[in-house]
């Protein structure tokens, strides 16, 4: 799985979520809404799924087009 853990994603960016977090499992896609933060970044994403998560790191997503699925 990509590690996105020194990325900087950017509004309206299309991520994954590595990691399970409550109401939108790991390996769900959605698109960054809103980056906020000077020295801490954190990410509101909207997610496929219908759930809006705020707060989330870089560490917990990947780009789209990064993300390899865990056998």
């Amino acid at each position: 799985m990509a590690s996105a853990s020194d990325a900087s994603f950017t509004a309206h960016e299309k991520v994954v979520v590595t990691e399970d977090l409550p109401g939108v499992p790991a390996g769900t896609s959605g698109k960054v809404m809103l980056r906020t933060g000077l020295s801490w970044i954190r990410y509101r994403v909207h997610f496929d799924n219908g759930v809006e998560v705020p707060w989330l790191e870089a560490a917990q997503l990947c780009r789209l087009k990064e993300y390899e699925p865990s056998a």
